[in-house]
Parts: C-alpha cells; structure tokens; sequence
C-alpha cells in the first residue's frame, strides 16, 4: 500500500511538472530588449512567414498587419493553450463583437466588464481587423513548444498555424 501511494505521488507530480514545462511561452517583452524585428502579414488563413526561427532568450518586436479580408489572430502559445482560447473566440462571435470582417470594440468594453475574457487584451496576442496593424513584443524565454495561430472559430481548424522553432 505504502509503495502504491509513493508511486502515484511521483506520477502525480511528474505530470504536473511536465505539463509545467510546457505551459512556458516566454513573457511580455520590453522595447529596450528587442533584438530584432519580424514582419508578418496575416492573409485569409495563412501567415507570412509560415515559420519563425527564434533563439532562446530572444526577444522579438512582431509587427503584424493583416491583408486579409476577415479578422485575424496572431496568438503566441502552445497548443493547450489555444484550445483553451478558442472558446472564448466563440464567445465573442456569439455575442456579436467578433464579426466576419470587424470587431464592435463598444461591445467588447461593455462585455469586458463582466466577463474579462471578452477584453482580448492578452499581452501575446493581437487581434486586427483587415487592413490593420498591430505589434507585440515577445522574449523567448524558457518558451517550448510554442506555435503561433488564429483563434478566431475555424481558421486554426484550417491550418492557419505557424511554427515557431526555438533554438
């Protein structure tokens, strides 16, 4: 009985530590500490670049703008992570402040009081309307596992994902 109890503690905190490492995608990052700079263009589900080369510990300033036609996402995290999101993505179609092609940022105010995750106001993560531009500043830092997708229902279902490979 003792040794089943010691090998479910371990389990239970293997697992948790595991899942731990890869809950870590970096933090905010400041402008002083910005080693260089990435242009992406968001078009109708696909990013470009499709791919990102980071180094550990880097930080990067992403100037994002998005010529496509619909609203786009460009959210740094791990996969987990964006199927956590997407709900409330689904929320804010629901509600009528994520349209096809705008979002009603009056509603979205209002919603946010209520209910924070209609804000959208998550430090790696811009969401544009076409034709506008947005920047986040990124440090890499003990980030694994990281992909950077659209959130807004159905485009991270049809691909738009790019890999970000940290060295």
């Amino acid at each position: 009985m003792k040794l089943t109890k010691i090998l479910l503690i371990t389990l239970f905190f293997n697992t948790f530590a595991y899942a731990d490492k890869n809950m870590k995608i970096g933090t905010k990052g400041k402008e002083s500490e910005v080693s260089r700079t990435i242009k992406v263009v968001m078009y109708d589900n696909y990013y470009e670049p499709s791919s990102f080369q980071i180094k550990s510990g880097e930080t990067i300033k992403f100037e994002v703008e998005n010529a496509g036609m619909l609203v786009h996402e460009f959210n740094i995290a791990n996969k987990m992570m964006h199927m956590k999101h997407q709900p409330e993505m689904m929320k804010m179609v629901e509600n009528e402040i994520l349209l096809v092609d705008s979002i009603d940022k009056e509603k979205m105010k209002k919603m946010a009081k209520m209910d924070k995750a209609m804000a959208h106001s998550h430090s790696n993560s811009v969401l544009l309307e076409p034709k506008q531009k947005g920047e986040i500043i990124w440090k890499f830092d003990n980030a694994v596992n990281i992909e950077v997708a659209c959130n807004v229902p159905g485009h991270y279902q049809v691909g738009m994902i790019a890999k970000v490979d940290i060295n």
